[in-house]
C-alpha cells in the first residue's frame, strides 16, 4: 500500500532548490517519489510504507532548507 505525506519547504528559490530538495528526499530509503512545488513550497513524498518525518526533515535539511513548523 501506498503512502503519500505532504510538507512544506522554506527558503527554496529557484529551479535548483527544488532539484536539490528532490534530490536529497529522493534519497531517503523507501521513498519512491518526490514532487516539489516551488510556488507554495509544497513537498509530497511517496512511498511503499510510512517513512520517518525526521528522515524526511533532516534530508529537507541536508539541501539547505527547512520544513516550515520544524525547529
Amino acid at each position: 500500500m501506498s503512502t503519500t505525506a505532504s510538507y512544506t519547504v522554506t527558503g527554496m528559490t529557484c529551479g535548483h532548490c527544488v532539484s536539490s530538495v528532490k534530490e536529497e528526499v529522493g534519497e531517503v530509503p523507501g521513498v519512491t517519489a518526490v514532487e516539489v512545488d516551488l510556488a507554495t513550497g509544497l513537498l509530497t513524498v511517496r512511498s511503499e510504507s510510512p517513512v520517518d518525518q525526521a528522515k524526511i526533515v533532516a534530508a529537507v535539511e541536508e539541501a539547505g532548507y527547512a520544513v516550515a513548523g520544524q525547529s
